[in-house]
């Protein structure tokens, strides 16, 4: 299986990596293979957790420019 379904069902697999627990880049991607989906709401979402959950500032500024874009499309 291939495509943004199967990337999310891997990402779900991975958040049982204790390494990975609560890391603003899982949630990150996941909005990237949500919006790739369709599901714009969950990856708006996923994208602002994602900025709450990271304390560098570029970061932190890209992934609410990416929800900022995503409202806009919405």
């Amino acid at each position: 299986m291939y495509g943004p379904k199967a990337g999310l069902d891997e990402l779900t697999a991975a958040e049982g990596d204790p390494a990975l627990t609560g890391h603003h880049r899982l949630d990150a991607v996941r909005a990237h293979l949500l919006d790739l989906a369709g599901d714009r709401a969950a990856a708006l979402e996923s994208y602002r957790v994602a900025a709450r959950r990271t304390l560098n500032l570029p970061e932190q500024r890209y992934l609410e420019s990416q929800a900022a874009d995503l409202a806009a499309r919405s």
